[in-house]
């Protein structure tokens, strides 16, 4: 994987956030979908020049806080070192209980697989 240049804009504002509910309801109403054992991630083109994330970690499937805190974490730094790459797309992450016992290079190399997967997969449809 390629490192971030300093200043070519590898961070995550809030403009790359999904943060109301109505965006989240866009996202599920008619998304593609990539799942494994640990996670579920869906994707739909957006009217933006760039891709956002939202993170839907429940406590039903994710008990402890440090746990979805350590998966939020690592979402986070892996789509804002590969947001160059992933297109006017908003997506959401959810996580499923084996989650919490997988390390965090698998999980890694988990989402890196999904973000390829949904890039290629959603990125033909047609935009909102």
């Amino acid at each position: 994987m390629e490192r971030p240049v300093p200043g070519q804009g590898y961070g995550f504002p809030r403009s790359h956030r999904l943060a109301s509910p109505v965006e989240f309801r866009f996202v599920f109403e008619d998304a593609c979908r990539s799942s494994d054992s640990w996670l579920t991630v869906l994707a739909r083109p957006n009217s933006r020049a760039h891709p956002r994330l939202g993170l839907a970690l429940s406590r039903k499937q994710i008990r402890k806080a440090v746990d979805r805190n350590r998966i939020k974490r690592l979402v986070r730094e892996s789509f804002r070192l590969r947001q160059a790459e992933l297109g006017a797309l908003d997506y959401v992450v959810m996580a499923r209980t084996p989650a919490t016992a997988v390390n965090s290079a698998d999980l890694l190399r988990a989402l890196e697989k999904h973000w390829l997967r949904l890039t290629r997969r959603c990125s033909g449809s047609s935009s909102p």
